[in-house]
């Protein structure tokens, strides 16, 4: 059974930093592509950073570009995102997010049940 944990969300001010991680049991992260969703509030799930399945490649939602890194650590089958300079407009809830693709596409096979991030202003 594959199961994704996310933890390390909670309140940040504005300009502040985050790091979620996202541990995987049941699959080893080394051999899917991972990433990270989120959803705000009255709005769709959006995709925000993945990572493919060989790590070589990384790609960003332009809103984080620059800001948040994603990465991953094979030895602990988990997988971090990075946030810097925080705005308020990046609260949601994150997801942690696997696809047995080489890379994520929009509909990975599996989701963890998210950690809430909340920028004040």
């Amino acid at each position: 059974q594959v199961q994704l944990v996310e933890s390390g969300g909670g309140l940040v001010q504005a300009g502040g930093s985050l790091r979620l991680s996202c541990v995987v049991s049941g699959r080893t992260v080394s051999l899917y592509a991972m990433g990270w969703f989120r959803q705000a509030p009255g709005k769709e799930r959006e995709f925000v950073a993945t990572i493919t399945r060989s790590g070589g490649d990384t790609y960003y939602a332009d809103s984080v570009k620059g800001r948040f890194t994603i990465s991953r650590d094979n030895a602990k089958n988990t997988v971090y995102l990075q946030m810097n300079s925080l705005k308020p407009e990046d609260t949601a809830v994150y997801y942690c997010a696997l696809s047995l693709s080489a890379t994520m596409g929009t509909k990975p096979d599996y989701w963890g049940r998210g950690t809430p991030v909340t920028v004040s202003s």
